[in-house]
Parts: C-alpha cells; structure tokens; sequence
C-alpha cells in the first residue's frame, strides 16, 4: 500500500481528502522558500555531525555503507537538555471532545509563520517495509534540530533504491484516499503573547503534541525528545492502519519454528520497561529457529493474520548496555547518555543511564541476525505483559470478550521513558489501553480488532507478569520459561477457582491462594480496577472510548466469581 502525494487539479479543493484547514496550515509550511530538501542519509548525517552540540564518538557504525552512510560513519550522541521521556500531556487529538481545535489551528499557524526567519529541512521516510502496507511520512524541522531528523531517517526507512521500487510497486492505501503523513517541528518554539492567538487550549502551557489523524498531519511545538517524533509519526500510521483493517500494535513479535516443523507466533504487547524487547529477542540459548518482525511497532492483518513491521531499527534503553558491551556494536546513533575518553584517548559512550534515566539508542536491524519485515505465518497467540502483583506469572484467558478487554485494561507502572507531572506517583498501577497510549481513534476500533483475532481466527490469549507477584520478584527466567513451555505446547493449563474464563498454569514459587483472605482482597480490587476503568471509558471525553456492554460484563463477571 501507498499514500497520495500528488493531486489532479479536479482533486484539490475544500471539503475534498487531503485538504482539510489543519493540514492546509501544516502542508503549506514544507513548500516555503526557506525549505531545503534532505534526499539522502548521508545528507541527514553530515548535517547533524557538524550541528552545535553533537558529539562525534569514535565508535564506527558498524557495516554503516548497507544503510546509506558513508563506510568510516560514526555513531553521533546528541543531549536534550532535561527533558528525556515522552509526555503524553501534550497530546491534543483533533475530534476527540474537549479540544478545540479552532484554537489549536491558531496555534499552529503562529508558529509555522514564526518559522519564515528560520532555515527548515524537509526529510522523507517510509513507515511500513513491506508493499503490502508502506506509507510515506514528510518531516518539517529547523536549522539546529539536525539530529532529531538523522534519528528520525535512520528510525524510518530512507528512501533507498529498493525501497522506492518497492513503494512505486505497492497498492494505494484506502483506494488512494490516504495522503502522506507531514508533520511540523519546532523544538526551539517558545509560546508568546500574539493577535488572536489563545493557549489556553494547550494541555501543557510549553509544549503541543497536535494530531490531525484523519488527515494525516501533526504539529509538534517545543518537544526536543527524538522519541516524540518517532511515536508521533507510528501514531498516524497507527491510525492509517486502523482505519484499513489492521490491529495496530505496541509490542513485539516472533515466530519459532519448532523441531517438528511447525511454526508458532507469539505478539508481546508492553510498555517501555516491560520487558517486551527482552521477550522478543531473547534466543532460547539455540532451542529453535526464530525470526523477529520488531519489538516495538508492528500492524497484524485481522483477515489474514499476517503481520508486518513499521521500523526497520530499534530504539533501546541504553541502561543494560554498558560501555564496551558486544551488542553496542550495532550502534547507529545515540541520545541522551554521558561520553568520555578511553585509554586511547577515543571519545566512548558512557551508558547505564548515570546522566539521566532513559538514555536510548538506535540500533541497526543487525543486532537481530534473523530479522524479517514480514511474517505471513497467522499469529498464534497474544500476550499482554502487565506489572500487576495480584496475576501469576501467566494465566491464561478465554472467551474473546475477556480476552480483549483484559487487553484494554492493560496494568502496568510508569517507566522512565515517560516524563510525568510533578507528585505522579511511579509505582501506582495505572491503566493502558493494549500497552499503546499513542491511540488517536474510538478504543472500541482496538478492542473489536482484538476480540476478533480470538473470536474468528483462533488465537489464543495469555496474561504475563513480568513485575511482581504478591511480593516476590518474577525473573526473566520464569518467563522465558513460561513461553517457552507455551511454544512447545507443554504448558497445562487447570481450572483457577471458580474462574469460568481463567485457566492457571502451576510454576514453581508462585502458588496464588484464593484461600488466602489477603491475597483475594487484594486480587477483587484489582479485578474491580478494571470494572471501574470500563465504566469510566463510558463517561470520559463524552463516551469516546465507551467499549460494547458485553466487555463490562465479561470484567465483572469475573468479580462475581471472586465473590
């Protein structure tokens, strides 16, 4: 699939695809006589190699020449300055009630004008590797963000030779009613008293995350953080996909080609800290042939259970990675991490997040030696990775309705990759949606999709702790341990209490006791969380993510049986 680019003049005109006022504001901009255009990523590099600030290691960009760089390419580092995670407060979403996207629009025409003083860069990238589904995504930035837009072509896929002839080669998405993506940066934006412009429709008085998902266009004001341009950009392709029969996903996949030919699937949905990654590129110490579709963003066809991924790279923590670790050989640039020199007296990154917590870095598709962009195998089971201390380790899930409101009840802790509010207490569980707090549509989109992988197709779902359980600590081991027994089909599942929908799988040193009065209190109001969050979907943004009736009762028909 493909996006629209290019219009025929009987095409173009208000109320017509592609035209409405916020992309009009935000497209205009990238055709200013103060845009210089970046086609390659030897370009984006040299650029960002020689902006104020960037820091030029001598650790090379391993086999850098296969990725469109320079043979002798080093890995750049480049700082934010105090602000290192994603924050979620910024984001406004034209149509979702409560943002007023007439104010908004002001917003963003001030700071686009803003920008004529400035010399901006336009880079391209495709997001989809695959011509099943590939979009094209526009990036409009200023002079003295170059590294932002290297991290953004490298995170992407630039425009190679074989990619182009594959993008040319692919089908239209929607029937061709899907423009490209164009989002507008300024980082240096500093919000100032003007005619006629309010901002009191900004949820965060410093910074604006604006989405125009049904058309395609963003305006990104005063964010410095790579990690917001990468998810704002899935977060459009996200909604392409839902709107063409994907379920768009935040998590990892793999496949395992087991001894006796067959072949399993498993998803892992996580946020940032879950242990999603280590899921999905863990090898099993050689146990099987395993190829990996991405840990991060992927999209799953929901007719033919086929999945492909967005990115071709991966954006890491760097925090497990120490200095001279083996796999930081695969190093494609890096951010917000310390530097410092060898016993050579060569420039060395300095990780394990001493600087600050979240220290990243992109990662070539190398560093996964059986990565694929595609898996035609159907998916074989899903797994929603929680941090919640009243779930085993892993139990498993039926009925399709509990299965993917279990999903849209996602519990899990805040990570350092997401800044917060000032008080936000770190440690509270707190409710996210399928792992994926990048959603610009109705939830009711996600959780159909996902009932209707169980419900039609046969997959099957499983819940995985990888926190806590009542205390005691779950190891990657048991985990791995879990899945492992799972991909074999060794795993034997019984009857938990009086549970109609939740089977339990017996693992040493986590024994849950439904006789135990504490540990069942505590496991009801875990349960009733969910009901409440269900029932709170109803009323919240004037029921714009109410889910169908039949997920609040499958929750609490689960409270029930507790009782």
């Amino acid at each position: 699939m493909s996006t629209k680019a290019y219009y025929p003049i009987n095409e173009i005109g208000k109320g017509k695809v592609g035209f409405s006022k916020t992309r009009s504001i935000i497209e205009a901009a990238f055709y200013g006589n103060n845009v210089v255009k970046v086609n390659t990523l030897k370009q984006a590099y040299e650029l960002a190699k020689n902006s104020p600030g960037t820091i030029v290691t001598d650790m090379p960009v391993y086999r850098g020449e296969e990725f469109g760089l320079d043979k002798d390419a080093k890995v750049l580092l480049f700082n934010d300055g105090a602000v290192t995670g994603r924050y979620a407060a910024a984001r406004r979403i034209k149509g979702e009630p409560g943002v007023d996207s007439v104010k908004l629009d002001k917003v963003a025409m001030d700071a686009v004008y803003e920008t004529r003083w400035k010399k901006m860069y336009h880079a391209e990238v495709f997001v989809g590797l695959d011509p099943e589904f590939m979009v094209k995504a526009h990036l409009l930035i200023p002079e003295g963000e170059e590294n932002i837009m290297y991290n953004w072509m490298l995170n992407f896929q630039y425009m190679s030779d074989e990619y182009v002839k594959m993008y040319k080669e692919s089908k239209a998405v929607g029937d061709g009613k899907e423009p490209d993506i164009y989002i507008f940066s300024d980082p240096q934006w500093i919000p100032r008293e003007r005619p006629d412009v309010d901002y009191s429709c900004l949820s965060d008085p410093l910074t604006l995350c604006y989405f125009d998902t049904d058309e395609n266009c963003a305006c990104i004001l005063g964010m410095r953080y790579f990690g917001e341009h990468k998810k704002g950009t899935l977060t459009m392709a996200w909604a392409i996909a839902n709107r063409n029969g994907y379920a768009s996903c935040h998590g990892g996949q793999k496949e395992y080609l087991l001894e006796d030919g067959r072949k399993y699937v498993a998803s892992v949905y996580g946020l940032s800290g879950s242990g999603k990654s280590t899921l999905t590129h863990a090898k099993h110490n050689g146990k099987y042939e395993i190829k990996v579709l991405h840990d991060d963003a992927f999209i799953i066809n929901t007719d033919t259970c086929a999945s492909i991924a967005l990115e071709p790279t991966y954006f890491d923590k760097t925090a497990d990675y120490p200095t001279g670790c083996p796999d930081n050989q695969y190093l494609l640039s890096a951010q917000n991490c310390s530097a410092t020199l060898d016993e050579d007296g060569k420039v060395q990154l300095v990780t394990e997040d001493i600087r600050n917590g979240n220290g990243r870095a992109l990662k070539s598709k190398l560093w996964s030696p059986n990565r694929v962009d595609r898996i035609d195998a159907p998916v074989n089971a899903i797994f929603w990775i929680m941090k919640d201390p009243t779930i085993p380790p892993v139990v498993k899930v039926k009925g399709a309705a509990l299965a993917s409101v279990m999903g849209a009840t996602l519990a899990t802790k805040t990570s350092t990759a997401e800044r917060v509010k000032a008080g936000t207490d770190l440690n509270a569980l707190r409710i996210v949606p399928y792992a994926n707090p990048f959603r610009t549509y109705p939830l009711v989109n996600d959780y159909e999709k996902f009932k209707k992988l169980v419900e039609e197709k046969d997959v099957d779902c499983y819940i995985i702790n990888t926190g806590d359980f009542m205390g005691k600590k779950v190891q990657p081991k048991d985990t791995l341990g879990i899945l492992e027994a799972i991909v074999e089909g060794k795993a034997e599942f019984h009857k938990w209490g009086n549970f109609t929908d939740i089977e339990l799988m017996d693992w040493e040193g986590f024994t849950p006791d439904l006789n135990d009065a504490d540990y069942k209190a505590a496991l009801k109001g875990a349960m009733e969380n969910r009901v409440d969050a269900v029932e709170k979907f109803a009323v919240a943004k004037d029921g714009y993510d109410k889910l169908p009736d039949e997920a609040l009762e499958a929750v609490k028909k689960v409270v029930e049986e507790l009782k």
